[in-house]
């Protein structure tokens, strides 16, 4: 019963935003809802980010000395400079491998 209702669930999500998707004709958007869009994606990736880098696995905030901080510094400082999204997470993951397997360990 558990996965059917996972499974249920996952289809109504799917459909209810692949209509919008799917029924929006872009033409029909103006060129103010188009730029306003425009700026999703910068928005939603720090949102999705951020908690992974400042909270544990706990639910609490990580210490300062952090791998994860650093490395996040160096996405931010590159991704700034870049305006590349792809450089700014390879930085950003080099940077934290670097220092989790050279530095720290």
């Amino acid at each position: 019963m558990t996965w059917l209702s996972i499974i249920v669930a996952g289809i109504l999500t799917y459909f209810t935003r692949m209509t919008m998707i799917a029924l929006v004709n872009r033409k029909m958007l103006g060129e103010r809802i188009k730029a306003v869009l425009e700026y999703v994606p910068s928005a939603v990736f720090p949102a999705i980010i951020f908690p992974a880098i400042f909270i544990n696995d706990y639910g609490a905030f990580i210490e300062m000395n952090d791998p994860k901080i650093f490395g996040a510094i160096v996405a931010i400082i590159v991704g700034y400079l870049s305006k590349n999204i792809i450089a700014t997470i390879i930085s950003g993951l080099i940077s934290y491998w670097f220092l989790i397997f050279v530095i720290f360990n």
